[in-house]
This record gives structure tokens, C-alpha cells and sequence, in this order.
């Protein structure tokens, strides 16, 4: 099994990360923020010109039929470069699901135009629980005249307040907690009924809590009543594209935060020279080098077909505490400067919280592996 890249995805590594650097430094990504739009439109016209929008879906659909590497390889330097734009939430969740529907004329519709950069999607998914197993959706939608009527409540729906369509995982039979029954449903925004509540999530990025009250779904915008595995297989490849932006964030950390250390005097001397600065930088070395091996057996495992439900639970577990106590060093070392907006160091951390947030936090991964990982998770 090779755990490295082919030179096709380093040079598509290369590329972006050529781009980013010339095009989305900290201080234009912090302007974006600050201006209150969700994302750079040239960015996202960008991303379409270097073929992001079409990597990840299958040649039959018009895509590139990029690999879970590939997307590793595009993962790091977007963690590094702090990338706000709605890569995840359009292409790697709503695009993915809306490719799991495969021809059916509605996805095929709206996939079309995400990946020509003519449309964004938002994939509604996560509700109570602080976990991406798709059995535990509760979200209802019940069989109504020729259609159906849609009820209940998502919560953080990353691209939520921006999005054309969203992709919406709900239950049409069975209870939560069964596998069986569970739908995904392309809905536009404006639909009555739907409601939207906005909002900026703590590392910069546009949100929306949604709720659903009896929303009419025609019978062509029901996608799949049999969507568990589209489901689950959508997370699974999200999860692994979160991890590589989390890697190529920590990566950044520890750069920045040695390169700090080496200049920075206290008593005339680099307090890179200080024995327990010294530790703390070969702890966060330590620390990517094992959040990175993960990340890359992982995606192996996932290209080659053979990754379980544990080996997810592992690598999501192992990012999001080693990503915690690197952010955390990071922010230590550089001391009251470390949290100002001023400096990217904070942004790192609160990149990397959010990223242990979304479909489980590092807690409930490491607990689905201490029980065996005999529920299927992201």
C-alpha cells in the first residue's frame, strides 16, 4: 500500500497551494471575512479553473474522477491557507450526496451546476446529538397527496445562509436509530416553510440553523428513500477531507510557531533555546507527524476500499485531540499575541476546534473505538 503521493497529486498540490499563496494570504482572507460576504468570488471562480469543482465526482457524471488522495492532496493547503470558501460544504457534502442519488434528473440538475460554479448547495444534516450517524435522523417527511411534507430542524448547516438548493437527509419510515427509511431531498431555501437562522461560525465561516415546517417536496426533488450508505459514504469522504485541512493547519502551527520561537529573545537569548519551549515545539512536531500518518493511512485504506468505520473513528479521534494540543502549544508559546486577530496563530486554533466539532467530537470517536466501533460513524 503507497502512502505517498503520485506525481499527478503532488503537482495538484503544487498548484493550489501556488495559488493560495499568491492570491489568499491571511490578510485577504481576513478581509473577506471582515466584509462580511461568505467567501471570495474569485476565489471560488479560481478553484472552477483549476478543476476543484469536478475532482471528486465520477467521470460518468462529468467529473474528474478524483480519488480520496486527490482530495487529501487539495485538503492540506486549504487548512493551511485557512480557506474559507465553501469548498466542504458545496462540492465535498451537498455534491457528493447529490452524486450518490447517480442519474436521477434532479441531482443530476443541480450537480451540473455546482460543478460548472453556476450554483451552491448545503448539505442539511446534523440535528441534536453532536454525531453524523445517519440513524439517529429524526427529521420526518411524510407521504403527502402526489408529494411529500417536510418536518423538523437542522442544525449548523455549514453554507446554509448561501446556498441554491439544500441537500436534506430526512426519515420517510422507521424511528431514529434505524438504518432503514432515511431519504435525501433537494430543497430550495425559498420554499414555504422553510426558515433560516444565520450566522458566522467561530472560525469565520457562514452557517445557518434551519427549520422545516410542513414544506411541500414535490416527487422529483425526493432523491433516495434509501439513502443510509449515501449517507454515511458522504461523511466518510467529508471527515477525510476535514482531516487534511486540519493537518495542513497544524502544519502551519508548527512553522510559524518555530520560526517564532527562534527569533524571539528573552533574557538576550531565543526562547527557542529555553528547555521547555524546546519540549513543547518536538511535542507539536510529534503530534503532526502522528495526525499526518493517520490521515494518510487512512485515505489509503478509503482509496483501496478497506476502510472501516473504526479506522474513520481513529483518524477523527486522533486529529481533533492532537490539533487541540497543537493550537493549544501554539498559542502558549507565542503568549497574549497568539489570540489577536491580528495574527493567524488564533485562527489556526479555532479552525482546528471547529473542525473536532463537526460530525463528532474527538470524545465520541474515541469512545466508538474503546466499544469496538460496532456503530457504523463518520
Amino acid at each position: 500500500m503507497d502512502f505517498g503521493f503520485t506525481d499527478e497529486q503532488a503537482m495538484l498540490r503544487e498548484s493550489v497551494a501556488r495559488y493560495l499563496a499568491k492570491n489568499h494570504g491571511f490578510e485577504a482572507r481576513q478581509a473577506t471575512v471582515r466584509s462580511g460576504r461568505p467567501f471570495s468570488a474569485d476565489a471560488w471562480r479560481a478553484f472552477a479553473g483549476l478543476g476543484l469543482l469536478t475532482l471528486p465526482f465520477p467521470e460518468a457524471l462529468g467529473g474528474l474522477g478524483g480519488s480520496v488522495v486527490d482530495l487529501v492532496a487539495v485538503g492540506e493547503p486549504f487548512g493551511e491557507h485557512l480557506v474559507v470558501e465553501p469548498y466542504v460544504p458545496s462540492v465535498l457534502l451537498a455534491g457528493r450526496a447529490l452524486a450518490e442519488a447517480g442519474e436521477h434528473p434532479t441531482a443530476r440538475r443541480w450537480l451540473d451546476r455546482i460543478m460548472a460554479g453556476d450554483a451552491l448547495a448545503a448539505f442539511a444534516h446534523e440535528e441534536d446529538g453532536g454525531t453524523a450517524e445517519p440513524s439517529r435522523v429524526a427529521a420526518r417527511c411524510a407521504e403527502s397527496g402526489g408529494g411529500y411534507r417536510l418536518d423538523g430542524e437542522k442544525r449548523l448547516v455549514l453554507g446554509g445562509a448561501d446556498a441554491d438548493v439544500l441537500v436534506v437527509t430526512a426519515r420517510v419510515a422507521g424511528e431514529p436509530g434505524q438504518r432503514a427509511g432515511l431519504a435525501l431531498l433537494a430543497v430550495e431555501p425559498g420554499t414555504p416553510g422553510v426558515r433560516l437562522a444565520p450566522f458566522t461560525t467561530v472560525d469565520g465561516r457562514s452557517a445557518a440553523h434551519i427549520a422545516f415546517d410542513s414544506v411541500e417536496i414535490a416527487a422529483e426533488n425526493v432523491l433516495t428513500t434509501d439513502a443510509h450508505r449515501a449517507i454515511a459514504t458522504t461523511v466518510d469522504g467529508a471527515v477525510i477531507a476535514l482531516a487534511a485541512e486540519a493537518v495542513g493547519a497544524m502544519d502551519a502551527l508548527l512553522r510559524q510557531t518555530a520560526g517564532y520561537a527562534a527569533t524571539r529573545e528573552q533574557f538576550g537569548v531565543p526562547i527557542a533555546r529555553f528547555q521547555a519551549v524546546g519540549h513543547r515545539l518536538a511535542d507539536m512536531k510529534i503530534a503532526c507527524t502522528k495526525a499526518r500518518a493517520t490521515l494518510l493511512y487512512t485515505a489509503a485504506l478509503a482509496e483501496a476500499g478497506r476502510a472501516a468505520p473504526r479506522d474513520l473513528a481513529i483518524l477523527k479521534a486522533q486529529v481533533g485531540r492532537l490539533g487541540r494540543g497543537v493550537g493549544e502549544a501554539a498559542v502558549q508559546t507565542h503568549g497574549g499575541i497568539g489570540m489577536t486577530d491580528e495574527l493567524p496563530i488564533g485562527h489556526y486554533l479555532k479552525r482546528l476546534l471547529a473542525i473536532d466539532a463537526m460530525f463528532g467530537q474527538s470524545d465520541h470517536h474515541y469512545r466508538v473505538v474503546g466499544a469496538g466501533a460496532g456503530t457504523p460513524t463518520a
